[in-house]
């Protein structure tokens, strides 16, 4: 359930905050997140656990971040995907990103009645490398 509109209006934004994220090299969230940054995004880990993922300050939760946030990676379980959406929303995100194997039709219409931009079980990072490379 990828708009492809979504995927490049969402590409092309700068901050993006990565739920899930962890401090292991070998997870996905990490790979992203690592992938991310170093094409040059702003990434904000989210990770209640951790005080520091890649260098970066991590928080507790999307409320937790003092800055603005454009897009919402979500790395967590598909029963999560409509906190996240919630508090994207509460946040005023311009986007929500769940990735691969991620799968919510209740978040899909948070996301839509609240007018966020929304791809649901897809890789930021493939749809990336497919259209920037790298």
């Amino acid at each position: 359930m990828s708009d492809n509109a979504d995927i490049e209006a969402m590409l092309k934004m700068i901050v993006i905050a990565v739920v899930g994220c962890s401090p292991d090299p070998g997870r996905a969230s990490h790979q992203v997140a690592s992938y991310l940054m170093d094409a040059g995004f702003r990434v904000i880990p989210v990770n209640p656990a951790c005080d520091e993922i890649l260098g970066e300050r991590c928080y507790p939760s999307l409320a937790a971040i003092p800055e603005p946030v454009e897009v919402v990676s979500v790395f967590r379980r598909s029963e999560h995907a409509p906190e996240a959406v919630r508090e994207a929303l509460r946040i005023k995100a311009k986007g929500v990103w769940l990735q691969d194997g991620v799968l919510s039709p209740e978040a899909a219409e948070l996301a839509k009645a609240g007018g966020l931009r929304f791809v649901m079980d897809d890789c930021i990072m493939r749809q990336h490398l497919s259209r920037f490379g790298r």
